[in-house]
């Protein structure tokens, strides 16, 4: 199987061990999945440049069999970058670094903006009010930590500057015997059902659960793919 990422796109995965350097090449957003949560991610072939664990991957210099199998117990390469991904540190170019924060703050302010809403009138915060409340309390995103992680923090920040919390609420939807066809899928991919009745007439009713900041967005796709015949109420 060839690599999915070029060498000029790959980050370099740096573990030292036994007084030797194992370095790997490795797509960046899986380097920094599998770095912040390896229990819930792991590399695979195509996430690597190079079939190959270096001791010094600028020069090519691949680290010796008997020295990969006495730290990793084997000289597998993939279950040898997973280790040297999870356990190391992952060395970025300043470009590199400077697109990944971005990208993880673009992220954050996607999650906030999808979850948490405005307790004082019920309505999700724009992204650019929650991108600008994050410049004033200087938040800086880290590649490397998960969005989750760093939205829980950011909360403690914010909520002294705009009125916010992380929010789920119920929907009450009616979908007309012709258009279930089209949007029961929308319900079932964007929220939580915590109740759904078929109607002798072919219609549907039920209850999802999604978090605060959806509510736009899913009533647009609920119009969308029922022409506006669709019945929606915000349960209190």
């Amino acid at each position: 199987m060839s690599p999915l990422v070029s060498l000029d796109d790959a980050v370099t995965a740096r573990l030292e061990s036994h007084g030797t350097k194992f370095e790997v090449l490795v797509e960046p957003e899986r380097a920094q999945q599998v770095h912040g949560d390896p229990e819930e991610h792991s590399l695979e072939s195509g996430d690597l440049a190079a079939d190959k664990v270096f001791k010094d991957a600028n020069k090519g210099k691949a680290a010796a069999d008997e020295n990969i199998e006495e730290v990793f117990g084997t000289t597998d390469v993939v279950e040898a970058a997973n280790r040297i991904v999870a356990e190391g540190d992952i060395q970025l170019t300043t470009e590199q670094r400077r697109e990944m924060r971005e990208n993880k703050r673009k992220a954050i302010i996607s999650y906030i903006s999808r979850h948490a809403l405005n307790p004082q009138t019920g309505n999700p915060h724009p992204p650019q009010r929650i991108e600008n409340a994050m410049e004033n309390v200087r938040f800086h995103a880290d590649p490397f930590e998960s969005t989750e992680a760093q939205v829980e923090e950011l909360m403690d920040k914010l909520r002294p500057i705009i009125p916010i919390k992380i929010e789920r609420v119920q929907v009450v939807v009616t979908i007309p015997a012709e258009h279930t066809g089209a949007a029961y899928g929308v319900v079932r991919e964007n929220g939580k059902l915590v109740r759904e009745e078929w109607r002798s007439d072919g219609s549907w009713e039920g209850t999802v659960e999604i978090p605060a900041g959806m509510q736009t967005e899913f009533y647009e796709k609920l119009n969308e793919r029922t022409q506006g015949n669709v019945q929606t109420t915000l349960k209190r």
